[in-house]
């Protein structure tokens, strides 16, 4: 690793929109975004593969891949396969990712309250490409954050495999589609649907911001991993790595273990 050069590493089920990373270091420049592929038994979105997906055994043997890289933070980089655990679960999930990787840790689902606070945004839209029984536990859980969902649309595709196809008319036609009047963000969860090549194109059709499962990881990741300076401003990327926007106070911990 380069001197001086933050690294964050993180753990990505199976293999679906993986190249979003690369994307986004590649756009942001100076940074090191290793990904590892965790085990997916099962491509579903389905509550008892979910919690497969995200089990103990599964993300502490790609956190110890992480540490062997020296990264400065990890993330469980899977929306689903954090939030089914519920509030409590994901905050144990994180910390075991913490203690087997030996660095601060966060997941995409708490990347998404994170980022919502340093918005200051607390109504938002969800459009979710899984089945509405999994979706709705995302509403819960950012509920449970004070975030109200204002709207939430599904999808209904039960495989990241097949989340992963969809090109860049379909993702802006779908998120546009299921924004809202009294939504001040739309929220688009699932790492395995590709969005980071079109941010800005997102933000510009719904006029507000758009906050993706993969680019709040990274968010997340490298907001942990640079610490009280924070990280300068970025074009490209949407309105969230745009503007200087630190996490509240009492906000900042949320999700991190050491």
């Amino acid at each position: 690793m380069h001197q001086n050069r933050l690294s964050v590493g993180f753990l990505y089920p199976g293999y679906s929109a993986e190249d979003d990373y690369p994307a986004i270091e590649s756009a942001i420049g100076g940074v090191s975004l290793p990904v590892v592929h965790t085990l997916m038994r099962e491509d579903a979105h389905r509550v008892d593969a979910l919690l497969d997906i995200g089990g103990a055994d599964v993300l502490g043997d790609g956190a110890r891949e992480l540490r062997a890289m020296g990264v400065q933070a990890a993330v469980w980089a899977c929306t689903s396969g954090s939030f089914v655990f519920g509030w409590e679960g994901a905050e144990r999930q994180v910390e075991g990712v913490g203690e087997a990787a030996g660095v601060p840790a966060s997941s995409t689902s708490f990347a998404f309250v994170n980022a919502a606070r340093a918005l200051g945004v607390t109504r938002v839209a969800v459009a979710a490409t899984y089945p509405s029984d999994v979706a709705e536990r995302f509403v819960a859980f950012l509920g449970h954050a004070g975030i109200e969902v204002v709207a939430l649309s599904c999808r209904g595709i039960i495989t990241a495999a097949e989340v992963g196809t969809l090109g860049r008319d379909e993702v802006l036609a779908f998120v546009a589609a299921n924004d809202h009047p009294d939504a001040e963000a739309v929220l688009v969860p699932d790492t395995a649907l590709h969005t980071v090549s079109w941010l800005d194109e997102l933000e510009a059709r719904t006029g507000k911001p758009v906050l993706t499962a993969n680019q709040v990881s990274v968010w997340e990741g490298l907001r942990l991993a640079s610490g009280p300076g924070g990280l300068p401003p970025r074009t490209g990327l949407g309105r969230l790595f745009a503007v200087p926007a630190p996490v509240p106070a009492g906000a900042a911990d949320v999700g991190r273990h050491t």
